[in-house]
């Protein structure tokens, strides 16, 4: 059968890359036409570094309020605060300088102010809803009108999507919000203020932005477009990563990699869906609080090696833009990210086997576990990936 699909475009306007962060976001907030802006940021970033006061001199008096108390996996109640914050000040655009906790709860936020909510609870109106053909959507609710500008720090690549991670604390689940108007407006990518991301973060975040484009290029659903984005930002990846950790000074390096992040939105941005290694991931972080770019250390080899049988073919375009041709993808993934000096096992951040059934449990109900291109009908299929991963 001809290969199908469809492509939609988001939202954002602008990237920019390689500049000074605060030149690059007064320019993107004049080509808005903002007047009122506020700033969610790292509250590392704010308290040891210049990197939020340069952000303020730029903007001037159109910076009217920072929010720098936003905690790991985007709790709802951190959301809901942040929201009351904007809200108060009356800015028209968020702009995010921080990991991708903070992005994605710029996003929730933007998302609250435009339907009127105003508690943790009542976010549950944003969860998605199956469309007459099955695949989940935004439900009924009013788009976003206050813009966002996003200045990463880190590489988990949330920056350039529709969709934003929040946890609900009540069940300990993270789940995912969508909608096309959640997606920011700008992007600016500067390597030099990411030299102050701790360096496990950087490079464990690179490995999340390398599983979007691993479970992008390994989906059943992958195709061209997606391809040519993410075998090019695997191969960024695969040269930037060890080249800060070998030089974190290294201002290339970091850009190499943020590139590769970028791209690594690709197939995501074109409809091909993530698989295992991301679903599992969501209930390592919202369960046992297990960082995002860990849950991709640890999983993807193991989904990998579990997945070989049914896309061989897709895993050898891996681990061919890794450099590594004609080598198993599962075995190259593994040794890069161990020459990173990032966790490999489950065991390495704490997770036994006596945990195994509540993740396999959990994994199910993820968006992307039904969507591995081995399918996983029940628990039973998680549970032999996690002893692989163990």
């Amino acid at each position: 059968m001809t290969q199908q699909g469809r492509v939609a475009f988001g939202r954002m306007e602008a990237v920019s890359f390689g500049r000074p962060a605060a030149e690059a976001v007064a320019q993107e907030v004049a080509a808005l036409g903002a007047e009122r802006v506020f700033l969610m940021v790292s509250g590392t970033l704010n308290r040891e570094t210049d990197e939020i006061a340069k952000l303020r001199r730029a903007l001037g008096n159109k910076c009217v309020g920072t929010f720098d108390r936003m905690k790991p996996h985007t709790p709802r109640a951190d959301v809901i605060a942040a929201a009351r914050a904007v809200r108060d000040v009356g800015a028209d655009v968020i702009v995010t300088l921080g990991g991708g906790s903070i992005t994605d709860a710029a996003k929730a936020v933007r998302l609250c102010l435009a339907n009127g909510v105003d508690t943790p609870a009542a976010m549950d109106m944003f969860r998605p809803v199956k469309g007459p053909d099955g695949t989940l959507g935004p439900p009924p609710c009013a788009a976003p009108t206050v813009r966002q500008i996003a200045v990463p720090t880190t590489l988990s690549a949330g920056d350039f999507s529709g969709l934003a991670g929040v946890t609900d604390e009540r069940v300990q689940a993270k789940e995912i919000f969508r909608h096309p108007g959640m997606m920011p407006s700008a992007v600016v990518l500067d390597p030099a203020v990411t030299v102050h991301t701790p360096e496990w973060l950087w490079l464990s975040t690179g490995i999340r932005a390398l599983d979007h484009c691993v479970e992008g290029v390994c989906a059943k659903e992958a195709h061209a477009y997606g391809d040519a984005q993410a075998l090019q930002g695997l191969s960024l990846l695969a040269r930037g990563l060890p080249g800060v950790k070998r030089d974190p000074g290294d201002l290339d390096a970091r850009l190499d990699c943020q590139m590769g992040m970028w791209l690594s939105m690709g197939p995501l941005a074109s409809g091909v869906p993530m698989g295992a290694s991301h679903g599992i991931g969501y209930v390592l972080g919202a369960m046992f609080d297990v960082p995002h770019g860990h849950t991709s250390c640890i999983m993807l080899p193991a989904v990998m090696r579990w997945n070989k049988r049914v896309n061989a073919d897709r895993q050898a375009l891996v681990a061919t833009a890794m450099g590594h041709p004609g080598e198993d993808a599962g075995d190259v993934l593994d040794a890069f990210i161990g020459g990173l000096g990032m966790p490999r096992s489950l065991s390495a951040v704490g997770i036994g086997p006596d945990r195994f059934q509540r993740i396999a449990e959990g994994a199910l109900s993820t968006p992307w576990v039904p969507r591995n291109p081995r399918p996983i009908p029940s628990p039973a299929e998680v549970l032999e990936i996690l002893q692989l991963a163990a």
